[in-house]
């Protein structure tokens, strides 16, 4: 009945918000008042009137310390996959039709800095995962003030300790090779708050070809120069290379799920061509805020970006430069009131340029050959943004916000002309409202309209023909939602329903020799529901053998399908949308001991999904079960854990319209890892 129905479980139990310190006696009357920071001014998150889920530190220590994929993954409406060992791919409510790998569509955030460059690549996978203190996702389109997205906005709130003249080790390892080493230093010089980190994680893959080694360098320099000014330097270098095995047909995936993309009488294989990606990328940026009144400050932040990037891969060896400079300012007013009614004002804008040189040679076994084509693009786009939001003494709060967004890139090489592509000015406009029934449950509605123009990586896709027709694709999207808590914090539920319209939706194609392009498909219907929350059935610090008991859950129901889309002498108007699961279940239990021990699971049931366009190829469902056991005491921590329990034979992500049927990259059997912190 579980496999069948499982919203009927979904909506019994409930997400996964306020988790404790592991190990740590906690009193129920004050455990922390989920806020978010991703709109100027921290909010309750009762009262926030938009779809938005907060992971934090607490959520993020009870999952594998090497990944990000099952701590996102818990948030409803959030599909992270993993193809093998540092090949991630993050869509927010259905995105993957445009992710080859990587993120289209959603703008990525840490701190004031943007991660998205100008061209629309996002590259998660560059970032250590203890790197990072907290994750906030904003679902849907906002552009009020984020600029460009279709998806929804993930701002990354990078780690550092409170703790001054304090060191942290960490060290984990586990099956297939896995090691990762972390060291965090944090320091106080006078009005100079110092946090500097470093990580090394390498993994030999389940799969042939599927190797990876990363380094992983963060700076954050904080000096408080007065009582109401701050200068802050946010810096990251990450070297990162990982092989890529390819994806496997059925036949192929049953007889060996550990083999790599086998040669066909016509091309090589992964493992011959030496497919991989190697990414070197540094990132600095400076962000100023000076606080003018009690009620208005200024932000700005300047940054830029510059990456190296190889892709040995079966058909060609690409090789990338790209540079990026950014600036994102805004004054926020704040807690200003009209009689008794508050209102905040933000005002800003954001520019981003992003130059990149790509060159594509032969690949002969790995190695550069003749050069097949070369380009130049040049990326760039502003947007301005306002924001009113107005609480109202009757529990209402309302909420306005728009931003103007221009957006155009310009190509060439040596043999041609620079040619200049402008796209039409775009408004996204967003109206909500909340009403708090009480102070701990609240209603909200909104709408907002969604706005994503083709990314460089799909204007210029693997056949190296710069696509001039791809048009940005749009639509509005219609919300309604419902939040419910109590004053300590023992119950949790937020529940959402969603109704996205999408125009000129972009998809990814493949041609005859396996390289990819991208079209309009025309439109989606995009219909959802998601819930997530979270009960203590027994609170923590209770007496007794049993400390505390948590459980959790989220669940999705994507109901997405095409509604106008044809393709040459097919037409698939009707099917379901490509790539995602109509259920996704995530439910979650924690279990506190005495003496600082703890027991968790979390448990992932996804049912089957197409992996085409025209629904005639689906990967299975799975069930994915993954526990962890862990002792804190003090300055120590030691955990273990095991991945895949149930050694499900399941796709974690799978190659979407696959040439050859290609389409299952198979994930790993029960594997195992242990770890240990100290920080004195």
């Amino acid at each position: 009945m579980f496999l069948k129905r499982p919203i009927t479980v979904a909506i019994c139990i409930a997400g996964m918000y306020t988790l404790p310190v592991v190990g740590q006696q906690t009193d129920t009357t004050s455990l922390p008042e989920v806020v978010v920071t991703a709109y100027p001014g921290s909010q309750s998150l009762v009262g926030l009137p938009a779809s938005a889920a907060v992971i934090t530190q607490r959520q993020l220590q009870l999952q594998p310390g090497n990944t990000l994929v099952p701590a996102l993954n818990t948030v409803p409406g959030i599909r992270m996959e993993e193809r093998s060992p540092g090949s991630y791919r993050l869509s927010i409510r259905g995105s993957l039709l445009r992710s080859p790998f990587g993120i289209r569509n959603v703008k990525v955030y840490m701190d004031e800095m943007p991660l998205t460059d100008a061209g629309g690549n996002s590259y998660l996978n560059l970032m250590d995962p203890g790197s990072i203190r907290s994750v906030e996702v904003l679902k849907g389109p906002d552009g009020s003030l984020f600029g460009a997205n279709s998806g929804g906005v993930v701002l990354l709130r990078p780690f550092a300790t409170a703790d001054t003249g304090s060191v942290t080790l960490g060290l984990q390892g586990g099956s297939y090779g896995s090691l990762q080493q972390r060291v965090g230093w944090d320091e106080q010089f006078g009005k100079v708050s110092s946090h500097i980190y470093q990580a090394w994680q390498q993994s030999d893959g389940y799969r042939d070809n599927s190797r990876m080694r990363r380094l992983y360098l963060q700076s954050i320099q904080q000096w408080r120069y007065n009582e109401r000014n701050s200068l802050k330097l946010l810096a990251f270098y990450s070297d990162l290379g990982y092989r890529t095995p390819g994806g496997l047909n059925a036949a192929q995936a049953e007889a060996n799920p550990k083999a790599a993309r086998p040669a066909t009488p016509t091309l090589p294989g992964a493992v011959t061509q030496k497919a991989g990606i190697y990414n070197r990328t540094f990132q600095a940026g400076l962000v100023h805020e000076a606080n003018i009144t009690a009620s208005l400050k200024h932000v700005v932040s300047v940054s830029g970006a510059t990456t190296h990037f190889e892709n040995p891969f079966i058909t060609n060896y690409e090789a990338r430069d790209e540079n990026t400079g950014a600036v994102r300012t805004y004054f926020s007013l704040h807690d200003k009131s009209i009689g008794s009614t508050y209102y905040d004002w933000n005002l800003g804008l954001e520019w981003q340029q992003t130059g990149t040189d790509i060159i594509n040679y032969g690949n002969n076994a790995g190695k550069r050959d003749t050069v097949q084509a070369a380009d130049q693009l040049t990326a760039r786009q502003q947007f301005y943004f306002t924001r009113f939001s107005f609480r109202f003494p009757f529990r209402l709060t309302l909420e306005a916000a728009a931003s103007l967004n221009y957006f155009r890139y310009t190509f060439g090489n040596d043999s041609t002309a620079t040619q200049t592509r402008r796209f039409s000015p775009q408004l996204m406009p967003r109206l909500a409202l909340s009403y708090r029934i009480t102070n701990f449950m609240a209603v909200r509605t909104s709408v907002s309209r969604g706005y994503s123009p083709p990314a460089t990586a799909e204007v210029r896709a693997s056949d190296n023909v710069i696509n001039t027709a791809l048009q940005a694709e749009n639509g509005w999207n219609y919300e309604l939602g419902f939040r419910a808590g109590d004053a300590h914090n023992r119950y949790w539920l937020d529940a959402s329903a969603f109704y996205y319209r999408l125009d000129d939706a972009i998809v990814r194609r493949l041609r005859d020799d396996g390289t990819e392009f991208f079209a309009n498909a025309g439109g989606t219907d995009q219909k959802g529901i998601e819930l997530q929350g979270m009960l203590w059935i027994v609170a923590p610090s209770s007496p007794g053998w049993v400390r505390g008991l948590q459980l959790n859950s989220a669940f999705t129901l994507s109901d997405f399908n095409f509604r106008d889309y044809k393709s040459g002498a097919a037409d698939y108007s009707g099917k379901q949308l490509t790539g995602v699961p109509k259920h996704v279940v995530v439910t979650g239990v924690q279990l506190l001991l005495p003496e600082g021990f703890y027991l968790f699971a979390q448990h992932n049931y996804t049912e089957r999904l197409p992996l085409n366009d025209a629904n005639t190829a689906f990967a299975d469902s799975y069930h994915l079960v993954q526990c962890k056991a862990g002792w804190s005491r003090g300055r120590m921590m030691i955990y273990a854990g095991v991945d895949n329990l149930l050694n499900e034979r399941y796709s974690l992500g799978n190659d979407l319209n696959a040439l050859g049927m290609r389409y299952f990259n198979p994930a790993a059997e029960r594997n195992y890892y242990a770890g240990v912190t100290y920080k004195w």
